[in-house]
Parts: structure tokens; sequence; C-alpha cells
């Protein structure tokens, strides 16, 4: 076998998780590759298309390559991962090369991290290439492009029980298949991958995903990419995704490899690099704007409790609410807009530590003798100033609105943004918000998975 130097794997600490990196090239561009659920930095080099493949994309760029975190050379974990810790560890391996703007190229699963990761700090995202992605891990009545939910634990099951053996890679491989020494090297990539328990927590965890409430928020130029016979991410989600985001071009090959390394890798090479360094009438970002979560809470009964209290023993009582809630906040990288009166408005690059502060904020305050409601919501922000504005504002309070004492309400964008979290949550059904034309269902916490 033709053994091809490869560069030196690296690491950089996001948050409390060893992440594995590469960094090659010598284009002048940065791009940033996010695997799909096979990821390891080592083995890679060892399969000549695999190697050939990101090669051909260092004579054009400076490549950024690393495993998520869970896989390959990075920190196995407890559990899942959630979207955000994902974007937490684009963000980090970015930092750690000195990247402060790269075109991102997006494969399978990685898909939805990017678009979030590109919603919430546009700023770090040239350009957005999807190759063979997904918003929905897996199918809905309304998003029939994958293998339908309620398939789910019999197809994971079928996945771990052959993992390792390279019938998970040869799925997503050419018609024909491979041959065997191909075959062999993919197995060996499943293997050192992941375990099959830890691919099944991968897998199990995606199932709340659903990124396309935020498609709209997506504003840098995307490439979309599918090949038309892809058999296990269906040439709809390339469709839906070139009509969901605004400034997306579509780009559909007549091959079948859900791999870009394989087939057509010349076109899809070129495609990517004439996209990476084409020159768009438009293409500033509008820097005010992107993705947050906005909580809203209040003090329950507050009214009553000043005119039982007074003014002096009540402002001591804020004063204690504050003092609570500030460094709460600040701990889960939130950042308090404004104090209302009687509760905060705050705003988060997560909705997974939004909900955590909430309920931990929620617990906080009942042992002191303040019971809160709160509500959330995630969508496009405006910063003016330090303050904050957005229909996504005014959404996550009239959310609040509908919240009973003790209660954290959210709307289902922000529910199907929290995939690998284990958290249970209960749909309450659909509701009317004050001053809101369109319905929104909302959901409220039910606990963690056992």
């Amino acid at each position: 076998m033709h053994l091809i130097e490869r560069p030196e794997t690296q690491y950089v600490m996001s948050g409390d998780v060893s992440v594995a990196f590469q960094v090659f090239g010598r284009g002048q561009q940065d791009l940033l590759y996010v695997p799909g659920i096979i990821s390891h930095l080592e083995t890679n080099w060892e399969e000549p298309n695999s190697a050939n493949f990101l090669i051909s994309l260092g004579q054009h760029f400076r490549v950024i390559i690393f495993d998520k975190r869970g896989q390959g050379m990075s920190d196995r974990i407890e559990g899942a991962t959630t979207l955000e810790e994902r974007i937490d560890d684009l963000k980090a391996v970015m930092q750690a090369v000195g990247s402060e703007s790269a075109t991102i190229f997006a494969l399978s699963e990685g898909g939805p991290v990017s678009i979030l990761f590109a919603a919430t700090y546009p700023q770090k995202v040239k350009r957005l290439v999807l190759f063979g992605a997904m918003a929905k891990f897996w199918g809905t009545d309304d998003y029939p492009h994958m293998a339908h939910i309620k398939y789910m634990d019999k197809a994971i099951e079928n996945v771990a029980s052959n993992w390792g053996k390279g019938y998970f890679a040869a799925q997503a491989g050419p018609k024909g298949g491979f041959n065997p020494e191909t075959q062999s090297l993919l197995a060996k990539m499943e293997r050192m991958a992941s375990s099959p328990s830890g691919v099944k927590k991968f897998m199990a965890a995606n199932s709340l995903i659903d990124v396309r409430p935020i498609l709209p928020d997506v504003k840098q130029h995307t490439l979309v990419i599918q090949r038309r016979h892809d058999q296990m991410v269906r040439r709809g989600n390339g469709r839906y995704f070139a009509d969901n985001i605004v400034n997306a071009t579509y780009l559909e090959l007549p091959t079948s490899s859900h791999l870009p390394q394989f087939e057509d890798t010349d076109i899809v090479l070129d495609a990517v690099v004439k996209f990476a360094h084409a020159n768009f009438e438009s293409e500033l970002l509008e820097v005010d704007r992107k993705l947050s979560t906005a909580l809203f809470t209040d003090i329950v009964g507050s009214t009553e409790k000043l005119f039982t209290m007074g003014d002096e023993a009540w402002r001591k009582v804020l004063d204690e609410h504050d003092a609570i809630a500030g460094p709460l906040v600040a701990s889960y990288k939130g950042r308090i807009v404004k104090n209302t009166g009687d509760g905060i408005f705050a705003i988060f690059d997560g909705p997974v530590r939004a909900l955590q502060c909430t309920l931990n904020l929620i617990e906080a305050l009942d042992k002191v003798n303040l019971p809160i409601r709160a509500g959330l919501h995630v969508g496009e922000v405006v910063t003016r100033g330090q303050d904050i504005t957005g229909i996504a504002v005014n959404i996550a309070s009239r959310v609040m609105d509908q919240a009973s004492a003790g209660e954290v309400l959210m709307t289902r964008t922000l529910k199907d943004l929290t995939g690998g979290s284990q958290m249970v949550f209960e749909s309450l059904g659909e509701f009317e918000l004050k001053g809101l034309n369109e319905r929104f269902e909302l959901f409220r916490s039910a606990g963690h998975k056992s």
C-alpha cells in the first residue's frame, strides 16, 4: 500500500475535552473540514482515496481537519454530545490555528453542526459547503428525506451489530462496492473511530437534531453538493437546503457515493475551489445579526410581594435575585442584557446551556423563596450597542407569559437543537402568543433520560 506522509496530529482543549486536529496545505484561504459520523485523523491518510482528496484540497487551501469529541484521536466522552458542544469544538480548533474566518466543508451529519455554527458565529464562516448533508438525521412525516424515525431503534441495532466490519462504510460507497483492500481499510476506520456502543449513542442523540427552523438565519453563500443516487442521504435533503437557504447554489451529480473521495472527486474538488474563490456581488454579512438563545424570567407574584414588603425590603429581595442570577448566567457563557424590574432578559450562544442555566436558576431562586417562570426561544437577534432586539426576543418574552411558577417553557425551535443533551420534553400543545401571527408549539422540560 502506498503510504502518504501525514501532518502532525495536535490537540486543543474545548472545555474539559481534548480535541485532535491537523492543519496542512499551502492555500491562502482556510478550509475547515467538518466530518460525518466516522472520523479518525490518522486512518484518513492510510486510505489512498481519502488521502488524495485531502492532499488535493491542500493544493488550494490551508486545510483544518479534526476528530469530533468522542471519536478518533479526540477524547472519548460519557454519553452523547450536544450540537453546541460540537460548535464549541469548531471554534476552539479555529482559534488554535489562528483562523479568523474559513470556508466550511461539512460532510453528512457535519451539516447540521456547521449550519448552527454559521448562524451563531457568522463572522467565522466565509462560505459554507454542504456535501451529502441533512437538516434532520431521522425522517418524519413532514421530512421524508431520511429513514423514518419509527425505524430508528432497529436501524441503530443493525449498525452497531455490524460495526467495525466495513458494512456501514460500504453503504456510503459507490454502486458495486469497494475492492477488498479499501473495504478492509474502511472497516479499520470504523473500529478506530468509535466502538459499537459509541456509535449507538451518536445515532440516538441525533434523533433530536432539526435545524430546519434556523436555515433562514444562514446568510453566507452556500454550495449544496448532492449525489443523485446517494442511498444514505437521499437527494431530497440537498433540494431542501437549496430551497430554504437564501444564498444557496445547488449542484447535483449523477453518481452514488456518500463519501466525497470516491467517484467524481475531480468535479467535487473543482466545484469547491471555484465556489470558495468566487467573487460574489453581495458578500458582506450584517455584523449586528446572529443566531442566539433569548431567555426571559419573571418573579411570580412580584406585585403582591412589593405591596406586602414595601419598597426597601423589596429592593433587598431584588438585590439578592441579581446576586444569584448574574454569576449563574455568566457561568453558562450567557449575558444579561437588562433587568426587567422583576426578572432578567439574557442571551446565550447555545440552547442547551441556556436551558440548563434556566433550570438551575429556578432551583437557586426557589431556595430563597423567589419562585420564577421563564421562556426560551432561539432565533436571529439584532445588536444595537449593548441592547439586543429582534422578533426572537419578542417570542421568548411571550413564551414566558405562558409559564407557571417554577416552569421554563420553550419553542420547538429550541427543543430541536438540544440533541445529545439527554433531556426529555413534554409538549403542551400549540399556543397563540400575544402580538404574533403564527401559533407556536411549546414544550417544558420533563427531566433527563435515565
